[in-house]
């Protein structure tokens, strides 16, 4: 299975990235093995999508990360006030 995740960072910012061993690159963001989050720890998990293959979880963090997909995680996943939901659903991009 593959990855897609959120992460809010110290400063308010998110990070969308993606990943076959969640686990293990959750772990590098958290011990400053990744550039991006490196100077914006503490980060926090506030979403991860679940995918069957490599495609569709590119598809979906591409789209995460283009404006549409922006607003959308603006608006549903970075809630601060909203618990964590960890999202099973197999999405169905063409």
């Amino acid at each position: 299975m593959w990855y897609v995740y959120v992460l809010r960072c110290k400063d308010g910012t998110l990070y969308v990235g993606y990943t076959r061993n969640l686990r293990k690159r959750i772990q590098e963001h958290k011990n400053g093995l990744v550039k991006y989050t490196k100077a914006r720890l503490p980060v926090k998990v506030i979403w991860i999508g679940v995918f069957l293959s490599k495609k569709k979880a590119l598809l979906f963090e591409k789209y995460l990360k283009s404006g549409s997909g922006k607003a959308l995680s603006l608006i549903h996943i970075s809630e601060p006030t909203r618990p964590l939901y960890i999202s099973y659903a197999v999405f169905c991009l063409k």
